[in-house]
This record gives C-alpha cells, sequence and structure tokens, in this order.
C-alpha cells in the first residue's frame, strides 16, 4: 500500500478521535475493556515498548525516525492515561509471575519497555520513571552500548534520507531500500522496516558501506542524534531498579541468522550485560519482533524466561512467555487531529478498543 495524503490522514485521525470521545463518553470504552479482560482470563498485562524519549518531538523528528520517538511529556501522560484506565504498573517479572499464575493481581498490569538501548533513555525516561514510580526493562544491543556508534537502522534512515535528498541511483541491494520510496509505494520508515525484515546483516551492512562510498562528499553520513548509552548509565539505569534484558549484540534480525553466529548474538548480548553489571540477565526482545520456534527453543536452552514480541495483540494468563505480546507506541499513536494529546484518544488505544 502506498503513502496516504496528509488529507486522508487528516480525516482517519479527525474520525478516531471523534469515536473515543463517543465510546468514553458513552462508557462503551470501559465495557469493552472488560470484555477484553474477561477473554484474557481474568486479568489484562499490557506491555508497552518504546525506544526513544526526547525532550521537544518536533525538533528529533526532522533527523529520526519517527515511529521510535516519543516526547517526555507525551510519555508521562500516556502513563498517567494507563493508571487512570486501570493498569498498574508492575515489573516484567511480577507481570510474569501473574501470567504463569502463580500469583494473583488485584488490577491489570502494566509494564514499561525500552529497546535497543538509547542514551535518551538514561537521560529524559529514568528520572520522569522514577519520579512516578514505574518499574521498566530495558533491552540492550550490547555490542553499541559504550561506543560512539549509531544503530544500523538509523543509519540507513539517515542514508536513505540523504540519497533521495542529492537523488543517487540506487545500485546493488540499495534499490531494495530505495526504490519503493522513489516509485512513492512506501516511506523511508515503511521501506526500512521491509529491508530489514527479509536481509541478514551482512546484506544491511553491505548497503551501508555502499551509501556511505557514494554519498562521502556529502560530509554528514553519519546521523548527529541518537546515541548509545555508556555502560556507567547502564549501570546507573539498574541502580535506579531497571531491569535490564538482551537483544542481541548487532541487533540482528535472528530469523535471518543461524548457527554459530545466531548462538553468539543470543548468548554474547546475555554475558556482556551480566559482566558489566552483575544484574542476572533472563529475558529477551527479537530485533524488530520477528521470532520463529526453533529461536524459542534456542533461547530457552540458553537460560532465558521470557521473550518479547512487536505484535499488538492481548496477552493472555497463562500463555507462552517467549511470546509476550507488546504496543510498541509512539508520539502520534496519541495526538488527535489538532496535534494535541487526546486522553480519550490514549486510553481507547491501551484499552485495545481499535
Amino acid at each position: 500500500m502506498g503513502n496516504s495524503t496528509p488529507g486522508s490522514a487528516l480525516i482517519r485521525s479527525s474520525a478516531k478521535t471523534a469515536l473515543a470521545a463517543c465510546l468514553n463518553a458513552s462508557r462503551a470504552r470501559q465495557a469493552l475493556a472488560s470484555w477484553n479482560r474477561w477473554r484474557a482470563g481474568g486479568r489484562r498485562i499490557l506491555v508497552l515498548g518504546y525506544h526513544r524519549v526526547v525532550p521537544d518531538f518536533a525538533e528529533a523528528e526532522r533527523s529520526a525516525i519517527p515511529g521510535l520517538l516519543i516526547s517526555t511529556a507525551t510519555l508521562k501522560a500516556q502513563l498517567e492515561c494507563a493508571a487512570s484506565a486501570g493498569f498498574e504498573p508492575a515489573s516484567l517479572e511480577d507481570a510474569l509471575e501473574v501470567m504463569a499464575g502463580r500469583r494473583k493481581a488485584r488490577s491489570d498490569l502494566l509494564v514499561v519497555t525500552f529497546d535497543d538501548g538509547y542514551r535518551d533513555v538514561a537521560v529524559h525516561a529514568a528520572p520522569l520513571l522514577a519520579s512516578l514510580g514505574v518499574p521498566a526493562i530495558c533491552y540492550l544491543a550490547t555490542g553499541f552500548i559504550g561506543t560512539d556508534r549509531r544503530f544500523d537502522h538509523d543509519r540507513l534512515y539517515h542514508l536513505a534520507r540523504l540519497a533521495l535528498a542529492r537523488r543517487l541511483r540506487p545500485q546493488g541491494d540499495s534499490a531494495a531500500l530505495l526504490a519503493p520510496v522513489l516509485a512513492g509505494q512506501r516511506s523511508v520508515s515503511e521501506a526500512l522496516d521491509d529491508f530489514l525484515s527479509c536481509h541478514p546483516v551482512s546484506t544491511v551492512k553491505g548497503v551501508l558501506e555502499l551509501l556511505e562510498t557514494a554519498l562521502a562528499s556529502a560530509g554528514d553520513v553519519t546521523p548527529k542524534d541518537g546515541e548509545p548509552m555508556s555502560w556507567d548509565e547502564v549501570r546507573r539505569l539498574a541502580g535506579l531498579g531497571f531491569s535490564l534484558g538482551a537483544h542481541t549484540r548487532s541487533h540482528a534480525v535472528l530469523t535471518l541468522t543461524s548457527g554459530a553466529t545466531r548462538a553468539d548474538e543470543i548468548r554474547g548480548s546475555k554475558e556482556d550485560i551480566e559482566r558489566e553489571t552483575g544484574q542476572r540477565v533472563r529475558d529477551f526482545s527479537y530485533c524488530n519482533g520477528w521470532y520463529s520456534a526453533g529461536l524459542i527453543r534456542e533461547l530457552a536452552a540458553q537460560g532465558f524466561r521470557s521473550a518479547v514480541t512487536t505484535e499488538d495483540l492481548p496477552n493472555r494468563l497463562g500463555g507462552d512467555p517467549f511470546l509476550l505480546r507488546r504496543k510498541v507506541i509512539w508520539e502520534n499513536a496519541s495526538l488527535g487531529p489538532d496535534g494535541a494529546f487526546s486522553a480519550q484518544l490514549t486510553r481507547c488505544q491501551l484499552d485495545d478498543v481499535f
């Protein structure tokens, strides 16, 4: 499907916001939430997924992947909406105990997660969550932690936009990324998601090198923002009560990786965190959300107890802890057609009304 026009997007946003207002006013949202709670086995476990937390979304989206961004103000408002919708903040460990039936919960549970290990999570999100008393887990792609490198998806997004601005003709494997955008079929973000979902790390690295070489004269081939945490910052997060999870070393899509390389990505990420922090690592996040039955067996064999996907589906009591469904959410998920935060819309999003 191609990109929607601004007019059609505005119409959809207006209609959804109006519907959310009606559902809240009529208490239909609350009724649907009760129905969803019953279907989940008597308690809902909502897992929210975030990536980057920034002071100013409008400023950050000029150069970064918009879908990875949320402002501190919107994050705070979303967490407050979750509380008003009846969700109680919980650690992943507590949620897993409830999901397995080993303990009861007085209310629906909210688990907050962050992927990759961006520095702005330590700088902006951690103080906010601490002030609200909200626990969280951060899944780290450890090959980037403590370096000045940028994550491959951020580099590709930056280079793709630069290539399009300079009318660079796609060559080799870069055509798989750039051609759908040039044809008006996909946005840069959508084309990037498609590209990463079906190309192994070796191909990704090759396209990065190709584009950096072709754009060397531009002088700005590395994204300015989006730096990863240092290990000291990771340790400070752990000191604030954050749990830590593995997210591979190189942010590899493991369904496209096999053999010893895949085993090293999994084991290495776990060992890196345990060595640097002393915190035991038992939880995993699938890169780009992709998983397989074989990968689940490998995680279990390596001592993991859970893994999160990016499937926006309900979690059910008694469900598979290696298939934890997660609502990956960003700034615009909570904004009405006027660009302002909508609590009514957000509650409907969190309650799976849409």
